[in-house]
């Protein structure tokens, strides 16, 4: 299971993945490219001791005393006294960082090299390191200044000019990163989708809300200047959505079958007006005697949708300035009824959780088949509280990729503390790849072709 989602994961992000690869080997490359090549010379030297009695224990003796004294000689070789006999004026300090000398184990033998961005250099200080190494030794091994060395140090193997510089590697530093590059890339991905919490899939979506996905609207580009669906004569994609969830809400309960329904959000952005304006003519559209009320007090969009008069409207009910059916209007065809919100009041949620809302409500249950309320977002304000406790029951709009899930469960919990009843949920703006909501026949293609054959019929105004 792990397996399969790193892979969707990865190909979820595969332009972003490739182009972290292409920009770690352009690094590579400049890097590289800036970078002084750098040639590595070196010498051989064997450390041997010195018998002038001829005597064959002290040979011995000598022999493995010239043996232990192979290591502290290649910390010598390095020290500042030896490497500044070749320094001729130079750092010092910077010099012996190039100097790197080696014991080879189990011998009497010292590997000696050293770094330079001249190949002619490098094998000319790695000559004079040695020599002056092997001068040092024979000084400081002797008994007494009459006394021949007790050890000697010989130069076996002198060094070449180097003709291939050890750094920098094209090759390898190119692959080095790419890889972290990758790396880098990958990390990022898995730990931002591992600590991002908001939803991206229905499954999720119904895990935390605990109710089912009754609808995936799909995100489309030209829905903000055409947010109905009588775009492309209903053939679209978004139309086909709301269509199935029209479908899904006939069928979620036949003894509960609500008659009443709030349509709100978590927040504000989350599509819930779209929802109920769409839904609205969706079911009209299949013959239901429908009702949309905009009872967001605060915000109104519903008359901006539709194109509509919005000065007059349910506030005027409310508070008793008009009667419910003078300000009912017929919009569109098959004849959706709008219940446009009026005047902004000073006091929405007393109003909306008044005895006279629920008169209206009442009355308007009595004589359509599906009232569909435009409510404010449930977090910031209490009014979709209000009206859920009057209401059949609640729709939830749930943006993709936005909405998180701490606040799907406290709008959940909001709704149950007041006994709400959650009918379902939508889950809003899912792009095309995550989304399996394309109906048969309704692709883009085929409703941009149907669209096409037909002769054009006039459409309701959409809002500016």
């Amino acid at each position: 299971m792990e397996l399969l989602y790193y892979a969707r994961l990865m190909r979820r992000h595969w332009l972003l993945l490739l182009l972290s690869l292409l920009v770690g080997m352009g690094a590579a490359i400049l890097v590289t490219v800036n970078t002084a090549p750098r040639y590595v010379a070196g010498i051989t030297m064997l450390v041997s001791a010195d018998d002038p009695e001829g005597s064959l224990s002290t040979a011995l003796q000598a022999g493995a005393l010239s043996q232990q004294r192979v290591q502290s000689y290649a910390t010598l070789l390095t020290s500042r006294r030896v490497v500044g006999e070749i320094a001729r004026g130079e750092d010092v300090d910077a010099l012996q960082e190039d100097v790197t000398a080696t014991a080879i184990p189990n011998t009497a033998l010292l590997r000696v090299t050293v770094a330079d961005s001249d190949p002619r250099r490098a094998a000319q200080r790695a000559d004079a390191l040695g020599a002056a190494f092997t001068g040092l030794i024979d000084e400081i091994e002797r008994p007494s200044s009459k006394s021949p060395p007790t050890v000697r140090v010989t130069v076996v193997d002198k060094a070449e000019v180097p003709e291939e510089p050890v750094s920098p590697k094209p090759l390898t530093n190119t692959a080095l990163g790419a890889l972290l590059a990758l790396f880098a890339a990958v990390t990022g991905l898995v730990l931002r989708d591992r600590l991002d919490t908001t939803i991206k899939t229905a499954e999720t979506l119904q895990r935390i809300a605990r109710s089912s996905v009754l609808g995936l609207i799909g995100y489309e580009r030209d829905a903000q200047r055409h947010p109905l669906v009588l775009r492309d004569q209903g053939r679209s994609v978004r139309a086909e959505a709301f269509r199935s969830l029209r479908t899904n809400l006939q069928f979620i309960g036949v003894e509960r079958q609500p008659r009443s329904l709030v349509v709100t959000s978590c927040l504000p952005g989350e599509g819930k007006s779209s929802t109920s304006v769409n839904l609205a003519i969706t079911m009209a559209q299949a013959g239901w005697r429908v009702v949309l009320v905009d009872a967001d007090l605060r915000r109104p969009s519903v008359p901006r949708y539709l194109g509509i008069e919005g000065g007059i409207g349910l506030t005027d009910v409310l508070i008793e300035r008009a009667r419910l059916h003078e300000v009912i209007q017929t919009w569109g065809q098959p004849g959706l009824s709008v219940l446009p919100s009026g005047r902004i009041p000073p006091n929405p949620s007393e109003l909306l959780g008044s005895r006279v809302m629920r008169s209206v409500l009442a009355q308007l249950t009595e004589e359509y088949d599906m009232v569909i309320i435009d409510a404010p977002p449930l977090l910031p304000v209490t009014d979709a509280a209000a009206l859920g406790a009057i209401c059949d029951g609640a729709l939830l709009v749930v943006r993709h990729g936005k909405t998180r899930n701490e606040q799907v469960v406290r709008a959940g919990e909001l709704l149950s503390s007041i006994n709400v009843r959650l009918v379902g949920t939508v889950l809003n703006f899912v792009p095309a790849k995550h989304g399996s909501y394309y109906g048969y026949g309704y692709g883009e293609d085929a409703a941009e072709q149907q669209a096409a054959s037909q002769t054009p019929q006039p459409q309701t105004p959409m809002p500016v």
